[in-house]
């Protein structure tokens, strides 16, 4: 009997890319299912005026969704996995980590400044991001900077650059590839310099926690090499109580060639001046992921990045 897949999905540009990938990838693996898309604006993508970290970050991309999963109009839910929450609603579970794409940030630079590269930006040029993640770390480097908050899609902020709000960009180097704009990619960030979100470059497929058979389909778009880089990140950023707008970054590697070796996980955390920045690495076996980030978390808050933290959720936690 054929079976009829129900997908959620955010509905800007760059989600319905990766929700029609997940989609056709799908559809190839299970003849004769038929999928259907359900897309939807979330609380992330209606308010634009306000910065990222002072409404909250709690599911702001993906509560919709998974609303949608919970009262059984939607079986799975498609999300850039750098926004979905380590500690998921009851009932819904993480089912499945794709093939991850370049997780580095790139700078996107105005026609003005083709010649320049991040390190010899001039003094005061104004740099926009939403992360405070990048903002944190790009502050330590490069003090000189000036930084402005940008929100939108990778399209507006794009056009906003391009009009001259800013002389520079950062954004995720899978999002623009996905969306055919890796010409404008004018500078991978190097980890020494930036370290990425948790799960960035990847896609995760949320499911119902009951649904076998659902599970089941959507395992076989899984990548393991990924899912454990993946999983150890999540369990550093989960025991560091840490959410997608915190200055938490990560990098995560096999020691050998081939996915092969141990994982290492380095991992960062940092003040929202830049001027305090809290960095290490742990490695071991990558049959264990999770044991490798809640050892790296546990490292980091022995250095103070627990005090760090608390002096940011006070800044920046929303008023009630």
């Amino acid at each position: 009997m054929a079976h009829t897949l129900r997908i959620a999905s955010r509905r800007s540009q760059l989600a319905m890319v990766q929700t029609h990938w997940v989609r056709d990838a799908l559809a190839k693996a299970h003849a004769g299912m038929h999928i259907s898309i359900e897309a939807m604006a979330t609380q992330g993508d209606k308010i634009l005026d306000v910065a990222l970290a002072k409404i909250g970050d709690k599911g702001l991309f993906t509560k919709e969704l998974e609303a949608q999963m919970l009262v059984d109009q939607a079986d799975i839910a498609v999300h850039s996995l750098k926004d979905l929450p380590t500690n998921l609603p009851e009932g819904l579970m993480l089912g499945c980590i794709t093939e991850r794409e370049d997780p580095a940030d790139a700078l996107v630079v105005h026609a003005k400044h083709r010649d320049k590269t991040l390190a010899t930006l001039p003094a005061g040029a104004v740099v926009g991001t939403s992360s405070l993640r990048r903002l944190a770390q790009l502050r330590h480097h490069f003090p000189q900077l000036n930084f402005k908050d940008v929100r939108g899609n990778v399209i507006t902020r794009l056009e906003k650059l391009d009009a001259g709000a800013y002389d520079c960009l950062i954004l995720a180097a899978a999002g623009l590839g996905r969306l055919g704009l890796a010409d404008r990619i004018h500078e991978l960030i190097d980890p020494s310099i930036s370290l990425h979100a948790v799960g960035q470059g990847a896609l995760g497929i949320e499911c119902r926690a009951n649904d076998a058979l659902v599970l089941e389909q959507i395992k076989v778009l899984e990548h393991i090499p990924t899912a454990r880089r993946c999983l150890a990140e999540r369990a550093f950023l989960r025991q560091l109580e840490g959410g997608c707008q915190v200055p938490i970054g990560v990098n995560s590697c096999f020691a050998e060639a081939n996915d092969a070796g141990e994982l290492i996980l380095t991992g960062m955390v940092a003040s929202l001046d830049g001027v305090r920045l809290i960095r290490d690495q742990v490695r071991g076996p990558q049959e264990d992921p999770e044991a490798i980030g809640m050892a790296l978390a546990h490292r980091l808050r022995d250095q103070g990045a627990g005090d760090i933290l608390e002096e940011i959720f006070a800044t920046v936690r929303p008023e009630a």
